[in-house]
């Protein structure tokens, strides 16, 4: 499948993916790259070439990736990346 060019159409269906089927990863994006601990819920509202954004707490937070991306495919891999980067979260009844 070929990647699409990151188009406004595109940022809006990784958008929706992301909170429909990944809203964990995108609370873990908040934590770790936006900075925000208290936050207990997030959600990926655009994604262009040179960042994402979230809303969080009612509050927008741009999250700048690493180098700009070219497609659809670049944004997969980066986001995908950035998540593996993170240590790994800690869950309830870990010691």
């Amino acid at each position: 499948m070929a990647a699409d060019p990151l188009t406004p159409e595109v940022s809006d269906r990784i958008c929706r993916h992301m909170n429909d089927d990944h809203s964990d990863a995108v609370l873990r994006y908040a934590h770790h790259y936006g900075g925000v601990s208290s936050a207990t819920a997030a959600t990926m509202k655009e994604v262009t070439a040179d960042a994402m954004t979230l809303e969080v707490n009612n509050q927008a937070v741009r999250i700048p990736f690493d180098h700009v991306l070219t497609d659809s495919e670049d944004a997969h891999r980066t986001l995908v990346a950035m998540l593996r980067a993170m240590p790994a979260p800690v869950t309830r009844g870990e010691s």
